[in-house]
């Protein structure tokens, strides 16, 4: 393999793959990356056998060829190079490395001893706008459960429904939905959250479609220069929509800012009593207070104007209230909800398809 490319290129490609390189797999050769030449493009890869991200970078090929090398040294050794060409040389398994003023050889395996992702066969194909899907991930992602010991929890759950395409994620604590665009198909799949927060690393923010192919073990994103294809969590999601309330005793419609800046200030008196705090809506006043007390430190009371529909007091998690409001792009928000053992919703207001739900803590 003889070939040219920038530095710019080749130390993105490398920053956009190397990180599913790991010292910890089992197999040593998963700790490197698969670079090869594929027509006149430079092609990167690599997998830990669960995900695969593969990025193309235009180059200059002189001769065909292919080698996996060290990601970590190799991500390392790229990214401190001036920008400018890079010429890449292999010699069995020896990858050279020249530059203006360096000169570097660093030592491989055969690409043939490099494994691959079985290919997705008789998948559905289809297509949705790429920064729709990547804001609805990102307002989801954040309840998506970290526990091993239920591990359907610990995916997003990616599925149609009357002709829409949601996402959603549950820890059992709170749950996050988005609905992201109108889709023509059936889909049901549960996409591991540590998968998808690499998408979110390599989707870029345009307004370009993505092409997605998945059957029942695996989803493939393809988008600009960038491929993922990760492996399904098997099992079926819990049906989350039988439990937000479609009607409400106690509402307020408050800013997101003030609600932040109010939960915020609570919060610091909350660490103590694991995040607790407790939401008041005061219909005579029209006020929302939030209360937290640490019995070493002190308590605390803030509170701010809003629109109230129905008193009502409820005891939740405060870093919970503050993801959800963190991931509401809207100016004003609604928060519902039917006393206090029952779950509270937090929307944007007048804004349908965006939904947190964060279950009550005991007061």
């Amino acid at each position: 393999m003889k070939l040219q490319v920038t530095q710019e290129n080749l130390n993105k490609a490398l920053n956009n793959v190397a990180r599913v390189a790991s010292g910890r797999n089992a197999l040593p050769i998963l700790s490197n990356v698969l670079i090869k030449t594929v027509n006149n493009r430079v092609c990167v890869s690599a997998t830990n056998l669960n995900i695969a991200i593969t990025h193309y970078i235009g180059s200059k090929v002189t001769q065909k060829g292919s080698i996996t090398v060290p990601a970590r040294l190799t991500q390392d050794f790229i990214s401190s190079l001036p920008q400018g060409v890079i010429n890449l040389e292999v010699d069995e398994t020896k990858l050279h490395i020249t530059a203006e003023k360096y000169n570097s050889t660093i030592n491989g395996a055969p690409a043939e001893d490099y494994p691959i992702m079985p290919a997705i066969k008789d998948g559905q194909k289809w297509k949705i706008p790429a920064k729709d899907l990547k804001k609805a991930l990102n307002q989801t992602i954040i309840a998506a459960s970290s526990d091993e010991a239920r591990p359907i929890l610990t995916g997003i759950y990616l599925y149609t429904n009357k002709g829409n395409l949601y996402a959603a994620a549950t820890d059992s604590y709170r749950l996050a939905e988005r609905k992201i665009t109108k889709l023509d198909k059936k889909i049901n799949l549960v996409i591991p959250a540590s998968s998808i927060q690499d998408l979110l690393r390599i989707v870029p923010d345009t307004t370009d479609d993505i092409t997605i192919i998945s059957d029942d073990q695996q989803i493939l994103f393809s988008v600009s220069d960038s491929e993922l294809v990760t492996r399904l969590i098997e099992g079926v999601y819990p049906q989350y929509q039988q439990l937000i309330p479609k009607e409400f005793k106690s509402q307020a419609t408050i800013d997101r800012s003030d609600f932040i800046n109010i939960t915020k200030v609570s919060s610091l008196f909350a660490r103590e009593s694991a995040g607790s705090v407790t939401i008041e809506l005061d219909q005579a006043s029209n006020k929302v207070s939030i209360q937290s007390v640490a019995s070493q430190l002190g308590e605390n009371t803030a509170e701010a104007e809003a629109e109230i529909t129905g008193a009502g007091k409820i005891t939740l998690n405060s870093r919970y209230i503050l993801d959800a409001l963190g991931s509401i792009e809207e100016d004003r928000i609604n928060i519902s909800f039917n006393g206090k053992l029952e779950p509270c919703v937090i929307r944007p207001a007048g804004i349908s398809g965006h939904t947190h739900v964060v279950m009550p803590l005991k007061s």
